[in-house]
């Protein structure tokens, strides 16, 4: 660029920055709707400390509001609170509570929509059918909010951090509770969700619809009804995360369904009824991981093919691995299995004879599964001493020809 148009361009954006000014707002004295009607294009409104009892305000120009001390938006469970749809708004500070419930809208504390380039960060929504909703929204940050509400059930509740029909977003260091599904995509891509804690939701701790090439990394799933749930995606990443103690009959650390190319390492699966369930997914890199105390270590569907399982430590889980079919077309090497009794005569850290991770007792109980009633009795050692014997019924293919003798350090 010349000087003579770098000249000319500041001539035209100087002008119009240096009119941009601040304005406080307070409570009782004018609203905060009016205070946006009346501000200019990239004016700054500083919300005072108190009460503002709005709703449906709308943010349609680029501002910057920033809360002081936590001022408290009410809706008075009438309506959703905020409602921006202009570009590059920042969002700051606010504590946003009491949206309305309708079975015909979601109801937002935070929506934004059609909009680009926004950030909402560092705000408090209690309360709400929803958080923070974003819907057609691109290269928005969501970070450091916390997002609390206290649904009983999934009928009339909404999600903490909803995106529909979006692209490079970055949730990151939010806290969410009490909500349908603490983080929900649907058709979402290219995005990142990092840092976040999201427990104690009613289903959900983090749900993935039709989101390609998304990636989550270092959040705690913790508490949730069912866990976390990655279907009908490609080219998802999932490393460092913490899942734990999601118990249910239908809870899992993760559950993909129709997953193809992605990533899980690095993870860890603590205490959950299943840390990893897998069906009808395909190439899927399960590497490095540490399954603990779940209750499943693994449960691959025969409608998987493709996928590697590699250097995972599997310790105090009730059943490592369990499937529903004789045929295996996936992959396990160089795992280490608590109850591996294997030998290692040649000390190259690997044992000399596979393992075969799928006892005749967790066969039994995919078949059956009232027969969990006599889980660890004197006949489930009888039956898994037999089938080492003279094997029969479980899958011969699922095996780790050479797995490790010690844990891996991960």
């Amino acid at each position: 660029m010349t000087p003579y148009k770098l000249i000319i361009l500041l001539l035209l954006f100087l002008p119009g920055l240096s009119r941009a000014k601040s304005v406080k707002v307070y409570p009782g004295r004018n609203s905060f709707q009016k205070a946006i009607n009346a501000a200019k294009r990239n004016d700054t409104l500083l919300l005072q400390p108190g009460l503002y009892k709005e709703h449906d305000i709308l943010i349609n120009k680029k501002l910057v509001v920033i809360g002081v001390q936590y001022p408290v938006i009410d809706g008075e469970h009438t309506s959703q609170v905020i409602f921006i749809t202009a570009d590059s708004v920042i969002l700051q500070g606010l504590q946003v509570q009491n949206t309305g419930r309708s079975s015909m809208t979601d109801m937002a504390a935070i929506r934004v929509q059609d909009a680009n380039h926004v950030t909402v960060r560092n705000n408090k929504a209690f309360n709400n059918t929803y958080g923070i909703y974003l819907q057609n929204a691109g290269f928005t940050v969501v970070q450091n909010n916390t997002i609390q509400s206290s649904s009983a059930d999934e009928l009339n509740s909404g999600n903490g951090i909803h995106a529909w029909k979006c692209y490079d977003l970055l949730i990151a260091g939010n806290d969410i509770s009490g909500h349908r599904d603490g983080i929900y995509f649907e058709f979402v891509t290219t995005s990142s969700i990092t840092r976040n804690i999201s427990h104690n939701n009613v289903r959900y701790g983090l749900h993935f619809m039709f989101s390609h090439n998304d990636t989550y990394t270092n959040n705690r799933f913790s508490d949730n009804g069912s866990g976390v749930a990655v279907m009908y995606s490609k080219g998802v990443t999932m490393t460092s995360n913490i899942f734990q103690r999601n118990w249910g009959d239908a809870a899992y650390g993760i559950l993909l369904k129709e997953i193809a190319d992605s990533k899980i390492h690095h993870n860890q699966f603590l205490k959950n009824t299943v840390g990893l369930y897998m069906e009808s997914t395909t190439k899927i890199a399960v590497n490095d991981n540490q399954f603990t105390e779940n209750g499943w270590g693994i449960k691959v569907m025969a409608s998987c093919s493709g996928s590697d399982f590699t250097r995972n430590n599997f310790t105090g889980n009730s059943f490592d691995v369990a499937t529903n079919g004789t045929t295996m077309l996936n992959h396990f090497s160089e795992n280490f299995w608590d109850k591996y009794d294997g030998y290692d005569l040649d000390k190259d850290g690997k044992g000399d004879v596979p393992y075969y991770p799928v006892s005749v007792y967790s066969v039994v109980s995919e078949r059956v599964p009232t027969a969990m009633i006599l889980y660890r009795s004197f006949l489930t050692g009888i039956m898994d001493q037999v089938e080492k014997v003279m094997p029969s019924i479980i899958p011969d293919q699922l095996k780790d020809d050479t797995p490790r003798m010690k844990k891996w350090k991960l």
